[in-house]
């Protein structure tokens, strides 16, 4: 469970979690199997704190229980290095499996086609899968883990430890039916391997922006946290303003 200590307040009815940014609102889909999760979901949450509201979305289905996480994200920029960001979103994504599961996709998209005169493109990086789109005004970067960064995750107790022995996959670039697939920009896709019953992962994705004619990478720079990183800084936010 996501930040299970912190205060809530059901939002009723539900409806769909996004993020919005210049080129219209960042999108979630979740496919357990062969079976996509509604758009809305069984329960949503305000939390505190938060510029622009703070939201836990919640689907529970006999095979797994999925959270996602909306959040305002600070991230950790030098001001003497990099440019000042416009603004900063963040998601966690987190799947608890309460059963087998051998496919499991998670998939952040915005709208297509992209509004006039903005074009986009694949900008990952190493452990960085992301995309950035650009306009005449506005930069804007989304990322998340690719393969190798799954595979720390597992480390890190994000994922399933024996996710670990997955890296010689990743090396030898041969991913046996799970991935991470950006090209179909402006989306990402996140293909997980299988997970056992009491298994749970934790994955990030990260929407920044600011001009297009600051040329410090800034946005590139500022999509690459991990989930632990932005549930402490929620965390924190929440004991410093524990009123939803």
């Amino acid at each position: 469970m996501l930040l299970p200590a912190a205060p809530r307040v059901p939002l009723r009815p539900p409806f769909r979690p996004t993020v919005d940014t210049p080129f219209g609102p960042l999108a979630f889909e979740t496919v357990l199997g062969d079976t996509a999760l509604p758009p809305r979901p069984d329960e949503l949450f305000v939390l505190p704190g938060g510029s622009g509201g703070r939201l836990i979305a919640r689907w529970t289905r006999p095979s797994a229980r999925v959270e996602l996480l909306l959040t305002a994200y600070d991230a950790d920029l030098d001001p003497e290095t990099w440019g000042p960001l416009t603004d900063c979103r963040a998601a966690v994504w987190r799947i608890e499996a309460l059963a087998p599961l051998a496919r499991v996709r998670f998939e952040a998209s915005l709208p297509h086609p992209l509004p006039e005169g903005a074009d986009s493109g694949w900008d990952g990086g190493q452990a960085l899968a992301a995309f950035t789109v650009e306009d005449e005004q506005t930069r804007l970067t989304v990322g998340g883990n690719d393969e190798e960064a799954i595979c720390g995750a597992a480390e890190a107790g994000e994922a399933p430890k024996r996710w670990t022995a997955l890296l010689d996959e990743v090396h030898a670039r041969r991913f046996d039916g799970w991935g991470v697939d950006a090209t179909g920009s402006p989306a990402m896709t996140w293909r997980l391997p299988p997970l056992e019953a009491g298994d749970h992962c934790e994955l990030p994705v990260v929407a920044a922006w600011a001009p297009v004619e600051d040329d410090t990478e800034n946005t590139w720079y500022a999509v690459m946290p991990s989930p632990t990183v932005v549930l402490r800084q929620v965390a924190a936010d929440v004991a410093n303003d524990p009123a939803p």
